[in-house]
């Protein structure tokens, strides 16, 4: 799954892609690369970011997805929001994926006959990393996802995908934690993985080069590697922004 973000303040394509032809050719390319989804959204979930309305979120992804399934027939969209009027309006435009960061939008997706992807998320994106605690964050993070996935199944929703919500409400340690026991939830439902190019990516290299920060564009090296990796232990889809490498690296691990 590749990243389109349309929206001038997500924490790594933030403003590349807001104007809208910019962000169909973004879809292409990163189609032509290799990716078999593509997510398109209008409202960063980056900690701290502000909520917009459904309006400018609309006018945001809908030229963009209608472009898309029209230049590239047969592609698949996902449509990242948390809102059912955009939701409800993506479909319309031809998005068959709802990416739900807040795993409440199971009815619309049922309502829609959308494939449905439930992230676990630790609180509104204002205040998740104020804070983050768990007794058992493994524990914890899969029973919110089985009780996602019983959900949309009781609903008769088809497609059904989890997703550990890495960097959404975690401390690194967490993340980490959920990496290492993916095989864990990989028995819910189908795992989506997003990891690419996160804050916990740009601690490991700093550690790893003895400097404080490293940007959010220099994280190549450990978000192809946690993708990999991903793969290899039964991930179903990983979303990334960097494609090409990814999924050369992938198709290393799992053919």
């Amino acid at each position: 799954m590749g990243v389109v973000n349309v929206t001038p303040d997500s924490f790594s394509d933030g403003g590349l892609w807001l104007d809208p032809q910019k962000a169909v050719q973004q879809v292409g390319r990163l189609f032509s690369e290799g990716a078999e989804v593509v997510d398109i959204g209008g409202e960063s979930s980056r900690p701290g970011a502000a909520a917009v309305d459904a309006d400018t979120e609309l006018a945001r992804v809908i030229p963009v997805i209608e472009a898309a399934v029209s230049n590239w027939p047969g592609v698949e969209i996902s449509i990242d929001t948390t809102k059912s009027a955009v939701a409800a309006e993506a479909a319309r435009a031809g998005a068959t994926i709802l990416n739900d960061v807040s795993a409440s939008l199971d009815d619309v997706a049922a309502d829609l006959g959308m494939g449905w992807i439930a992230m676990h998320a630790g609180g509104p994106s204002t205040t998740m990393q104020d804070d983050p605690r768990y007794d058992d964050v493994v524990a914890e993070v899969a029973e919110y996802l089985s009780e996602s996935a019983a959900r949309g199944r009781d609903l008769g929703i088809e497609r059904i995908w989890v997703d550990p919500g890495i960097g959404f409400g975690k401390t690194t340690t967490h993340n980490l934690e959920l990496i290492a026991n993916l095989d864990r939830l990989i028995t819910i439902a189908p795992v989506v993985v997003g990891v690419s190019r996160k804050r916990t990516i740009g601690q490991l290299h700093a550690e790893s080069d003895g400097v404080d920060h490293v940007e959010s564009d220099d994280r190549l090296d450990g978000s192809v590697a946690i993708a990999a990796w991903s793969a290899h232990v039964g991930a179903d889809m990983v979303r990334v922004h960097d494609v090409r490498a990814t999924v050369d690296a992938v198709r290393m691990v799992v053919s």
